[in-house]
Parts: structure tokens; sequence; C-alpha cells
């Protein structure tokens, strides 16, 4: 599976975000800089996302497996 990176050019550098995660999107003074910081985000976007989840169902009787995408 891919996502979408999107960067836009303003002013004080660079905002980028991910169009299929909520959530992970970034700034940086250069294209560089952004796509270093829209990678940690996306990590940090799905950590988060894995303890909430794993806080929600704690205790409960589940099946948990893991789960490929094909390519769109």
């Amino acid at each position: 599976m891919e996502l979408t990176a999107v960067y836009r050019k303003v002013p004080e550098g660079y905002i980028g975000f991910v169009e299929e995660i909520p959530g992970a999107n970034t700034q940086g003074r250069t294209l560089k800089d952004v796509r270093r910081n829209l990678q940690e985000a996306v990590e940090l976007v799905l950590d988060a996302n894995r303890t909430l989840a794993e806080e929600a169902i704690q205790g409960q009787n589940v099946i948990k497996e893991a789960l490929t995408v094909p390519a769109a």
C-alpha cells in the first residue's frame, strides 16, 4: 500500500499532510524538512491510534490479525 503525501508552499516554508491519514500533517522550512517531519508524524499518529485501540479493547475477547491492503 502507498499513501499520498501532499505538500504546499507557504511563506514560512512548506506544509504537508497525508490524504489517507487524518491528523498526519506537519510543516517545515524546506521540502526536505517537511518530508522528514511527515514521516515522523505518520509514525506518531499510527502509534497513538494503536494505543487508543489497545485501551478500548483491553479485557475484551477479541481476535487480532495482520491486515494487508492491496494497492489500489
